[in-house]
């Protein structure tokens, strides 16, 4: 396939930009091909056995989305068809615009990828990521990670896709992770492996989903908050990859530090980065919420009086001795 680099980046359809900018998280399903259907509604196995993928794109990353991909075909076009006629890798090892390419041929009605393979991506906000991991009951990444990779295996087997294979590209222990996908999908076979998306074009082609919808994605949520923004560039995206190992991204950052509010539905406020720039680096100012007093909670303290409150009493109320004050505790 041919890749044409003077092409502008490629949106596919999987960023809904309202919603994105919003700072919610969101799902969205490409229309399952018609020759995956079961011939039969009712009886999910007439459909075509498929093997499905799964891998992710943006887990580290301070700035942005962390995307989870799924990819779907027949069995027996997952090889001819993924890694020998378009040639899908992990994502990481295959250039922007091949990607983009990629994932166009797949968005694009009569193309052999859009005829015979189906897809699906969640993008979990940097918002909602942040809230879940602060929480008092943590709901960490492997946690949120795990939930988003089986509603979205759930939500293409209730499309009625036939899936009989699923490949996934481990998060944590391998055996561990795929035991607890099996008890979910016990007529599956289940495959959990390190390096997945090299060694499984449909994780491979999972993978591509997921890094061109995170980085489309970043792109929208750049463009939207540049009006505003300090420390422009006009070599690409100031905020760069959005990982806190790129020196655009801290400098970004650094730049576009709002002393109260630190950053808007980009950032991820559970990270170390951002958390060192609010509290630590004296940047941030630090805001103390008073207590609400509707007339009628009493606190404990209030049964402790102070040494210099007025001392009368009446008899009634100091027949027992009078109140301590705190210091005798």
């Amino acid at each position: 396939m041919a890749v044409d680099d003077s092409q502008p980046t490629y949106i596919p359809p999987s960023v809904h930009h309202s919603t994105l900018l919003s700072g919610a998280s969101f799902s969205h399903y490409s229309a399952v091909p018609k020759a995956l259907l079961p011939t039969d509604p009712s009886d999910p196995s007439t459909a075509p056995p498929c093997c499905l993928g799964v891998d992710e794109a943006g887990r580290g990353p301070v700035l942005g989305p962390m995307v989870y991909g799924v990819f779907y075909l027949p069995l027996p076009l997952s090889d001819p068809l993924l890694r020998d006629e378009h040639h899908f890798d992990d994502s990481k090892v295959l250039t922007p615009a091949v990607r983009s390419n990629l994932m166009r041929a797949l968005c694009t009605e009569d193309s052999d990828l859009h005829e015979s393979c189906g897809w699906a991506t969640t993008a979990l906000s940097a918002r909602d990521i942040s809230a879940n991991m602060l929480k008092p009951a943590t709901y960490n990444l492997n946690a949120q990670a795990m939930d988003a990779t089986v509603d979205l295996i759930k939500a293409v087997y209730a499309m009625g896709v036939n899936i009989q294979e699923i490949y996934v590209d481990t998060i944590g222990q391998p055996a561990t992770y795929q035991a607890k996908l099996q008890r979910i999908f016990p007529t599956a076979k289940i495959t959990v492996a390190k390096k997945a998306d090299s060694l499984y074009p449909c994780v491979s082609a999972a993978s591509v989903c997921a890094k061109v919808t995170r980085d489309a994605a970043l792109e929208v949520m750049y463009e939207a908050r540049a009006v505003t923004s300090l420390a422009e560039s006009e070599g690409g995206m100031a905020w760069g990859s959005g990982y806190p190992s790129d020196a655009r991204c801290v400098g970004w950052m650094r730049s576009n530090m709002h002393p109260v509010f630190g950053w808007g539905p980009e950032c991820r406020f559970s990270w170390g980065t951002a958390k060192d720039m609010l509290e630590s680096k004296g940047s941030g100012v630090n805001v103390e919420w008073p207590e609400e007093d509707d007339g009628e909670t009493t606190r404990l303290t209030s049964f402790f009086a102070s040494g210099d409150e007025d001392k009368e009493a009446s008899e009634l109320g100091t027949w027992f001795g009078t109140p301590a004050g705190l210091e005798a505790f």
